[in-house]
């Protein structure tokens, strides 16, 4: 990605030419030829205008080239899988073209449980490495879990690390009402260890363990790339567009 993002730079500044010979009448103008003698040249064909118009054409065409080059780049060295539509009990909606996937299952007879995870929103150095490459690191998803029962909603808020979640908050809400300033209990580290392992228990009854930590990075990682081909294929149709 970050090649295309440098040969683009460059196609921008490339573009930035010299102006061309201009005219001073209003209506035509003189060029010279090969043998000195002067042709009349209407003036829209020697303006400005048309000029930019080749510029234009050359930028997009540059512009093609490269985003051409790069999708194939992509699809020939390690395409996109076709994403997995289910984890466990729960049905998986990649929702294309967002940075954000779903996941959905029903509980006994009463619960319904929706989650909302985020492609990579972070990172933190790995600590099972001395490694200081800046690319040794751990990432970080954001995934939110909602159960509904009887009109209520309990929120738990998570990160999954490689190869485990965390929990940082939970709550419930009684209503889509609710005041944005409601009270929304401590920090999850902040409670008793006693009650931290029974939520983890509770979740994992659910489905939800770091079992789930593993495909969402598994996921994200295939997701990352087909979401960075479709948008290539996007910005190519906009300049395709005549």
């Amino acid at each position: 990605m970050s090649r295309l993002v440098r040969c683009l730079r460059r196609t921008v500044l490339s573009a930035n030419l010299s102006p061309s010979f201009s005219c001073r009448h209003p209506r035509i103008c003189l060029q010279p030829t090969q043998n000195s003698s002067f042709l009349i040249v209407p003036k829209f064909l020697s303006s400005g205008s048309y000029v930019s118009e080749m510029r234009k054409s050359a930028f997009e065409g540059n512009i093609l080239r490269l985003i051409r080059s790069e999708i194939q780049s992509e699809l020939d060295h390690s395409p996109p899988l076709k994403p997995e539509d289910r984890f466990g009990p729960f049905t998986v909606d990649e929702r294309p073209g967002e940075q954000w996937v779903s996941f959905r299952r029903k509980f006994g007879d009463k619960e319904d449980i929706k989650i909302e995870a985020t492609m990579f929103d972070g990172s933190v150095p790995s600590s099972k490495s001395a490694s200081s490459d800046p690319e040794d690191v751990q990432l970080h998803i954001t995934f939110v879990v909602n159960i509904f029962k009887d009109g209520q909603t309990l929120e738990i808020m998570c990160s999954a690390w490689p190869d485990t979640i965390q929990i940082s908050k939970f709550f419930v809400r009684k209503s889509s009402k609710n005041s944005p300033n409601a009270y929304v209990g401590p920090e999850f580290e902040e409670m008793e260890d006693e009650l931290q392992d029974s939520v983890y228990q509770f979740l994992e009854e659910r489905g939800i363990s770091d079992d789930l930590a593993v495909f969402l990075h598994q996921y994200m990682k295939n997701k990352d790339k087909a979401e960075y081909i479709r948008w290539m294929e996007t910005v190519k149709s906009y300049v395709e567009q005549k």
